[in-house]
Formats: structure tokens, sequence, C-alpha cells
């Protein structure tokens, strides 16, 4: 004996999207409980900070809505008086999106992977867009120290965005 689904059409598909949505909602929420999160030093603003920027505290430079790292900016870590490793990229909703991690003798590119910054393969546009980023960062953060007359720092993130603008050429 067959049964048919006399449900309209228009129902069935909010029934899925429904299903769908709540899904969705379940692994985000799922993931968002796996993430690490940190204030900075002010402690105005949250963020989930790439695990290769250490457990040193850390200062975001950089919009802050609703309490959480958003947009393009810096997160660094400090040891003590001296400046640590830094991210340069996107955040959304304090969690990094894409950028690179300035290391003491190299970069971390590409996505953000709920841990890390560029674990797994990196597609070129990947490595593209995220050296971008961190260069549109880098200025944005020389433009704030310049804002604030803090010559040297506008100066030292004015060259930080020159040698990530290199990594593109």
């Amino acid at each position: 004996m067959h049964t048919f689904d006399t449900t309209p059409p228009r129902v069935r598909r909010i029934r899925v999207t429904l299903a769908a949505s709540v899904l969705l909602l379940a692994s985000a929420t799922a993931y968002a409980a796996d993430l690490i999160w940190s204030k900075d030093a002010a402690g105005k603003c949250s963020f989930v900070a790439p695990a290769s920027l250490t457990d040193a505290p850390k200062q975001w430079i950089g919009s802050c809505q609703g309490g959480k790292a958003n947009g393009i900016g810096m997160l660094r870590a400090r040891m003590g008086d001296q400046a640590g490793p830094a991210f340069y990229g996107e955040m959304r909703e304090g969690v990094p999106v894409k950028g690179v991690v300035d290391l003491d003798g190299g970069y971390r590119v590409g996505l953000f992977s709920g841990r890390e910054i560029g674990e797994g393969d990196l597609q070129w546009q990947d490595r593209l867009d995220s050296f971008n980023l961190a260069v549109r960062a880098a200025t944005m953060v020389s433009q704030h120290y310049a804002g604030q007359k803090n010559t040297a720092s506008a100066n030292y993130y004015r060259d930080v965005a020159k040698q990530l603008e290199a990594q593109v050429e």
C-alpha cells in the first residue's frame, strides 16, 4: 500500500528549511563552545586568539562591537614590555576569519581552523586574500597610532604593512 504526502509543497519547504536551520545552529553552538575566549588587557573586548599567539596577554586594535573584536585589525601578544607574535586580519564576532600571524622568522597564513591560522591545505586565493587583509590591518594600526601622535609605532606598522605587501608581489 502506498501512502502519499498531501502536505502542500510550500509547507514541506518550510519544514526542511527549519530543520536545516536547527542543525546549523546546533553545530555553530558546539563550535563556539570549543573555542577559548580571552579579553584584551583593558577588559573591553573579547576574542579567540590563534594558538600561535601563546598564552601571553593580548591587545586588540580594531573595532569592538557588542564586546567582541570585529572587522579588520591586529591582535598582538605582549610578553612583559616586549611585543610578541601578532595576528593581522579579519575577526567576526570575536573569532578570527582569515589573515596572517607574524611570528619571529615567518608567517602563518590562511583561514582560522578553530585553533590556529593556516592549518590544512591553503588555496592560492586564500593566501592572497589573507596577505591583502593583513596589509589593510597593519595600515589601519599605523593610522591608529598616527592619530595618537605615536610616530614610532605608526612608522613601525607602516613598515609591517610594506613587508606584508611584499609577500603578495
